[in-house]
């Protein structure tokens, strides 16, 4: 089994822990009470990521399911109707959160591995009618957790972006994992600035800080989502010590998300070629997602995985999720590649 002890934890890229270099950055920031706007790392890093991608102004939370929630909250009312794919985040994994916070209903569409386009998405846009709910959002994520790391180019974007525009209603990305997304397009975070109302940016996953998401939006968008965040309860004090965290992330953790892909990709090829794997989507950021054949019990799989130390998910019937992260190195992804070959 684990002769060598090792442990290599692909659950998810939000369970990495702070390098030494963001613990020294997180020691020595300057707080103060961001309720009152006077937590001047807090202030930075919302000035960071608004110049970054070109918005006006941003809000610091603690998760990506609060920035979600807020966003969605600030471009609806209730009765109106979200627009996103059937694999959303924000649909699946957010506790029914638009149902309960914003009181609205969710048209949900089929894309390509969870991406959507303005095809797609128009025929569903509901006429000017009191039998239907209004469309007034459409959500995207970028990457896509369930359609294993898929992302959107800012050609896919587009479209997307003026068929809301000619239908008066707004774009909000989840960007959980956007800069996974933007190491592999070389795309211009502006870019997303000017098609986005609303951007959630996460820097708990792969950036590696220990906690934090980010709202972008316009000077409008945000002093209403900060109203939002306080009734969820989201109002910080001395939160600088965690954006600090988010601030190292920014500046060291960007340029090494390759490494991660890369990593991931060694995993893809190899369960590709074995026998007990029925199928495994392409590997285009950190997200290895593959089928076990009838034969195997995924809880099984995933028990028998943990006696060599190697942790990872079920994701659906019959399916394994893998992330790769800033905590997995070629040794690592070496040991569970030879063990991934030895057992069936």
């Amino acid at each position: 089994m684990n002769e060598n002890k090792m442990i290599v934890d692909l659950r998810s890229d939000t369970v990495t822990r702070p390098t030494a270099g963001m613990l020294e950055a997180m020691y020595s920031a300057k707080v103060g009470d961001d309720v009152f706007g006077e937590d001047e790392t807090v202030n930075a890093l919302q000035d960071k990521l608004s110049d970054l991608f070109g918005m006006e102004d941003a809000l610091f939370c603690p998760s990506g399911t609060m920035t979600n929630q807020i966003g969605i909250k600030c471009f609806t009312n209730p009765m109106d109707e979200v627009i996103c794919d059937e694999t959303a985040h924000v649909y699946r994994y957010e506790g029914g959160g638009i149902a309960f916070n914003s009181s609205a209903s969710v048209r949900l569409l089929y894309g390509d591995r969870g991406r959507l386009n303005a095809d797609l998405i128009e025929p569903h846009v509901n006429p000017d009618n009191v039998h239907y709910p209004k469309s007034t959002l459409v959500v995207l994520e970028n990457t896509v957790n369930r359609g294993g790391g898929s992302f959107y180019t800012l050609d896919q974007i587009e479209p997307i972006y003026h068929l809301c525009r000619l239908k008066n209603m707004s774009l909000h990305l989840d960007g959980a994992r956007i800069f996974n997304a933007l190491a592999e397009t070389g795309d211009d975070p502006k870019e997303y600035g000017r098609m986005f109302d609303g951007i959630s940016v996460c820097l708990s996953k792969g950036l590696g800080a220990p906690v934090g998401s980010v709202l972008l939006g316009s000077k409008e968008t945000i002093y209403k989502a900060k109203r939002i965040r306080k009734v969820f309860g989201g109002g910080w004090r001395q939160a600088g010590f965690l954006a600090a965290a988010g601030i190292y992330a920014l500046d060291h953790h960007i340029n090494r998300l390759k490494d991660d892909h890369k990593n991931a990709k060694i995993l893809a090829d190899t369960l590709q070629s074995l026998p007990y794997v029925k199928s495994c989507m392409p590997a285009d950021t950190n997200i290895v997602i593959f089928e076990l054949d009838e034969k195997h019990d995924p809880e099984e799989f995933v028990e028998k995985l943990s006696h060599y130390g190697i942790k990872c998910n079920t994701f659906g019937k019959q399916m394994i999720r893998f992330v790769t992260h800033l905590d997995i190195n070629d040794a690592m992804i070496d040991y569970t590649v030879q063990t991934l070959k030895k057992i069936h």
